[in-house]
């Protein structure tokens, strides 16, 4: 025990900030005269808002409590372990701002091995031992149950995960070893693979149980009373716990190659978490804890050293923390109060707005549109979205009825916006419609009232500039769908004043969304990197090279979606509008295809169509296609679409569109898709080489999404 307490106390002098978490022991007499219980409660002295964590000095807690539970089992004044959380949460794993810390391999390791040696002392007691999952629960806090004989879990749990793939990390203190042994690898692969890789999604109570994970659930009310009595009716005989045998035959070796499949799916070999993930569950089918343990504490080691974590740590502050605190945001003090909203246009992006607004700020929300029967749809369809709400139970009949009630349409803008205090136009995207709509917004709104526009890739100041008061006008770019992509890129114009831009920030935050500042530039962000990326890609096919190798090319991203599937979800008329509105302000990078206007002319949806289950190129497409003869082969390509994109970034930062390359990211992330793992884009460009080689630096500073010097 003496390694271990060392290997800790040197880990905890690397992390002298760490919110240390208390493993507090007490005794309780058991129902049934089942014995003496200790309980240990893991705790960091705050409240539910700031987890509890896993870090050496947290270990060090934790394997103080074992030293007193297991002399006093040894003496036989207690007859079984238990250990719980504090209210709301269980654990949320290893605290990842100490990992960001670590410099050396040798550090990482111990910290791997260290957690090992304190998590393995709970299996070693001897006495059984009980986790009873309360609350939320990730990584780490996953994993010390995972230790125990038994499990109880509240089904008031709101989430429960192994995340660490999602991070570029494996389940390392005992996840990837045991959780196949105890639920099968099928379950296993579930929640480390596919669920990590699926946006970190995360299990419920009721699944959690389901799983096999735990072995009883009860509600929260009485959560821990009725762990407490079920433990006791456990050491009594009173209730046996059966588990299914776990099949250790081909089933298992199936089950490791859909998870090899769920990861090429996702990242196509180039993030290594998730292979070095299923190395260890498929290792652990001869049952050898001991042998899966020193796998998990190399594996751990070696990726914590490695860039994939970084950036994955580096994805996680930036949604987690700097989405929060937005960059060069005004003091929210400015905001004007919001008590109803305008939008201008019912058509369908128009109506997934005022759904939005209606759902999160609960304000009258008004629609205006040329005719009373595109009003009539786009209330209609707000009102059969609050209704299919209510028939999936996200919402009840009461919150029903308020939020229909919320939404209204009026042929008159002066009727309908008087009283608003936040405009925004969804309306056909050309410069004379938006400043036509905007002129006769300001001829009936109150003269504090916000007017803003979801432009994609118009100059909001321009858009103002017929205004007697353009200081109003900002932009309020939001992604579709809607309700789905966190992102929504606010647009400071020109003449735009703090207190318009505060209140705009205020909305987002009431949204739920995640706002980034961008300057008044073309297209803003993500549609101009978008864009030159798409372009590059498009104008490598129009060249000669053929679709299947561009689509290969692009593989080692490990992006949501192929770029030719990209253009049919954005739909080839916007990507031919935005490329043509870039060409416009930057005509020697960004170029017009002639072949993607012939697409749009020809009211094409895209490259491809559905063939016996199958995707294959449109033939009636390709006759409309015309192609030059320079192949360029898969290196050839993805190096000529990086380039561009470091490119454009480069110029982007130089002209000031976001404050800084973690703006970029954040908004590549979020509006995007762009891979968590990657970092957004610019660590992987870092990473690559390309940032240095086309504008002779890095984007960012070292250990920032890297490992410190």
């Amino acid at each position: 025990m003496t390694n271990t307490t060392e290997l800790l106390k040197r880990g905890a002098e690397l992390f002298p900030g760490e919110v240390v978490t208390t493993a507090h022991v007490r005794h309780l007499d058991l129902p049934l005269q089942a014995g003496r219980l200790a309980l240990i409660t893991l705790d960091n002295g705050f409240d539910h808002t700031k987890p509890t964590t896993f870090g050496p000095g947290s270990l060090l807690k934790l394997s103080e409590a074992l030293d007193q539970v297991e002399a006093e089992a040894a003496d036989g004044k207690i007859v079984a372990v238990a250990i719980t959380g504090k209210p709301f949460i269980f654990a949320v794993g290893a605290d990842l701002k100490g990992v960001e810390l670590l410099k050396e391999h040798g550090d990482a390791l111990a910290i791997g091995k260290g957690g090992h040696e304190v998590f393995k002392r709970i299996a070693a007691l001897p006495v059984p031992s009980f986790t009873f999952y309360n609350g939320a629960a990730m990584g780490g806090g996953v994993e010390v149950g995972l230790h125990c004989t038994y499990r109880t879990v509240s089904s008031g749990t709101p989430a429960f995960s192994l995340p660490e793939v999602f991070l570029g990390l494996v389940p390392g203190w005992g996840g990837c070893t045991i959780l196949p042994n105890l639920v099968g690898p099928a379950n296993a692969v579930k929640v480390i693979i596919e669920n990590s890789m699926s946006q970190n999604k995360q299990l419920k109570g009721q699944e959690v149980f389901e799983l096999g994970i735990a072995d009883a659930i009860f509600e929260p009310a009485d959560f821990l009373e009725q762990s407490i009595l079920w433990a006791a009716k456990v050491l009594k005989g009173e209730t046996v716990v059966e588990r299914p045998e776990i099949d250790r035959g081909e089933n298992w070796d199936q089950c490791i190659a859909w998870g090899r499949a769920v990861a090429d799916a996702k990242v196509h070999g180039a993030a290594p978490a998730a292979y070095r993930a299923l190395d260890i569950m498929a290792a652990a089918k001869d049952g050898d804890l001991q042998k899966g343990f020193d796998a998990e504490d190399a594996a751990l080691a070696d990726l914590i050293m490695g860039g994939e974590l970084r950036a994955g740590i580096y994805s996680f502050n930036l949604v987690q923390r700097r989405a929060k605190k937005p960059f060069g945001a005004p003091d929210k003090s400015l905001a004007r109060p919001v008590s109803k909203i305008g939008v201008v246009g019912a058509g369908l992006m128009a109506s997934q707005l005022a759904l939005l607004f209606a759902r999160r700020l609960e304000v009258p929300v008004v629609l205006t549109d040329i005719d009373q029967a595109r009003i009539d749809k786009g209330v209609g369809y707000v009102h059969a979205e609050i209704d299919k709400l209510l028939a999936k139970g996200r919402v009840n009949g009461d919150k029903a009825n308020k939020l229909k009630g919320l939404v209204s349409g009026h042929l008159d803008k002066a009727t309908a916006f008087g009283d608003a205090d936040f405009v925004i136009e969804a309306v056909f995207e050309e410069m004379g419609v938006k400043q036509n709509v905007l002129a006769e917004l300001e001829a009936v709104v109150s003269p504090t009232t916000v007017l803003a526009t979801n432009t994609s890739s118009l100059s909001v100041t321009e858009m103002a500039s017929k205004l007697q008061h353009p200081e109003r006008v900002v932009g309020f770019h939001f992604f579709n769908p809607v309700a789905i992509l966190p992102l929504l890129e606010i647009v400071r114009a020109e003449k735009t004043d703090d207190a318009s831009l505060a209140t705009a920030f205020a909305v987002a935050k009431k949204l739920k969304k995640t706002a980034v500042l961008t300057k008044d530039a073309p297209a803003f962000v993500v549609n101009r990197i978008l864009t030159r990326f798409m372009g590059e890609i498009q104008s490598v096919i129009d060249e000669g090279t053929p679709f299947e190798t561009v689509e290969k090319a692009v593989q080692p991203l490990g992006l949501p979606m192929s770029p030719i599937a990209l253009l049919e979800l954005v739909g080839p008329a916007i990507a031919l509008h935005v490329s043509e509105t870039l060409h416009g302000a930057f005509p020697e990078r960004f170029s017009v295809s002639e072949n993607l206007g012939k697409v749009v002319k020809a009211g094409k949806r895209g490259f491809y169509i559905w063939q016996d289950g199958a995707q294959v190129l449109d033939p009636e497409v390709l006759e409309l296609l015309s192609f030059g003869d320079s192949v360029l082969s898969e290196e050839q390509v993805l190096t000529r679409a990086l380039d561009a994109v470091a490119q454009e970034i480069g110029l982007m930062l130089d002209e000031g569109v976001v404050g800084e390359a973690q703006d970029i990211d954040l908004c590549m992330i979020t509006g995007a898709g762009w891979p968590f793992h990657l970092g957004g884009i610019t660590p992987y460009l870092d990473r690559e080489g390309v940032s240095e080689r086309v504008t002779g630096k890095k984007f960012l500073a070292p250990g920032l999404a890297s490992v410190p010097a």
